[in-house]
Formats: structure tokens, sequence, C-alpha cells
């Protein structure tokens, strides 16, 4: 398949799964078997904002993604370090550079030991663009666990461009698809509730127009709050807005 027709396809996804099933099967194709792609809307100058509110999207084995992500490892790898200071793609040959130079903390020294038990030496990271000071976006390739950095580095020296430009679409498409983690998604009607008030609507003429009582649709709100873990309707609006789960089109 062509550049032009696999990011038409891309594009045309209605899912987060379906445009990770793609996505990953393409970069396979590239030598890079394993991919973890991270986004945050609420980064400050000393953290990343709550984990359950980050869009986290992988292949990895849950041997790696339990201790990498469940137990903080990411915090410290450096690679991280590097996409938060820096935007475009990088060679995993920069970590070598660290280790010579004695850049490296011992923190994230573990996290590259751990790494390596994992077979996770080699590959890529890209730092995507933003347009706000608190989002992030960034996505690590590894290679196959048979590749050197020299292979990788090679393969990129002849198709880093396309690979770069699949990423950045693939990227701003993530940004368009509902993703709201494993137990944040609302029901139908705590969304419809949600986007009346999204639209000015009181609570009153929220319960006329779904048919419901004011008690019922005050309901909806809270449920709504908890499930987006927020204090107010407002803020509940406002997440739901930011991770598609308002005004969109069902999958």
């Amino acid at each position: 398949m062509s550049i032009s027709r696999y990011l038409e396809a891309l594009t045309n996804t209605q899912s987060i799964e379906e445009l990770w099933d793609l996505h990953t099967r393409k970069m396979a194709s590239y030598g890079f078997d394993r991919l973890l792609y991270g986004f945050t809307r609420y980064k400050t100058n000393t953290s990343l904002g709550d984990p359950e509110d980050f869009v986290i999207l992988t292949n990895h084995s849950e041997a790696y993604t339990d201790v990498f992500m469940g137990q903080g490892l990411y915090f410290h790898a450096p690679m991280v370090r590097w996409v938060l200071e820096n935007e475009g793609a990088c060679s995993w040959r920069i970590i070598g550079e660290m280790i010579s130079t004695g850049t490296l903390t011992e923190s994230e020294r573990r996290v590259i030991e751990f790494n390596l038990t994992q077979k996770v030496h080699c590959g890529y990271s890209i730092s995507f663009k933003s347009i706000s000071p608190r989002a992030k976006g960034a996505i690590a390739l590894t290679g196959r666990a048979d590749l050197t950095q020299d292979t990788v580095d090679a393969i990129w020296e002849k198709h880093g461009p396309d690979i770069l430009a699949i990423n950045n679409v693939a990227h701003l498409k993530i940004l368009t698809l509902p993703y709201s983690g494993p137990s944040r998604t609302l029901t139908k009607r705590q969304r419809e509730a949600l986007e009346w008030v999204g639209d000015g609507k009181t609570t009153q003429d929220t319960a006329l127009l779904m048919g419901l009582t004011p008690a019922t649709v005050e309901k909806h709100l809270r449920l709504a709050r908890e499930a987006l873990n927020v204090e107010t309707t407002a803020q509940a609006v406002l997440k739901a807005a930011l991770q598609n789960q308002m005004f969109v089109l069902e999958a």
C-alpha cells in the first residue's frame, strides 16, 4: 500500500482501536514491533498530570507496562526527558552518549537496565509539536529484539521522513477520537446531559429536553462528575470535551 493510500485509511479510522491496530501493523513493517504512545493535556513544570488522565496506547507486553507505566519508571526514562525538552525525532543512540558523558541520573540508569531485561534496546522517539504548554504527546518506536541501533538508524536513514509523517498524522487523528481510559467512559445519558449543559441549558431545560425529571438529570450529572473524577459540572463538560466524549458521532 502506498503512503498516500495508507494515510487515507489512517485518517478514515473511526475508533482508537481501529487506528492503533492499523498503526502498529504499519510500524512493524519498518521493524518497529513495539510502540508506546502517550499524550497529556495536564502537564506542568513538575508533573505530567494524573496518569489516569493520560492517553496511553501500547502493544508492549504487560510484563513491561506493569513496571514501566504501573510503577512510574516512565517518569525517569531518559527519552521521556528528551521528548519533554525537544520536538521531532531522536535516535536512541543518544542514550549511549548520555552514558558516556555521565549525564544520567541513578533513576535513569535503572530505567535503562530494566529496558534491557525486556529487550527494549534500540529504537526512535518522536516528540510531537504542541500548541499548549500544558499538552505533550510522544511515541516510542522500539525496534525488534533481533535488531541493533545501527540497523534501526539505517532504517530511519531510508524511511525516516515517511515514518515521521505517518506518526504525525496518527497523533493528530488520535486527538480527534474519543478516549476515556479503562473506567471513565460516560454512558449515553451522562454524555447527553453534559452536552445540553455545555449548550448553556439549565437543569430544568435539560430535564424537559431529555424527558426526565430534574432529579434524574442531576443524578446523571453527578455520575458523570464521578466518572471523570472532577468536582464541578463545568469541569466535567471541559474534560469530556477534551476527551472527545461529547458532540461526536457514534463510532
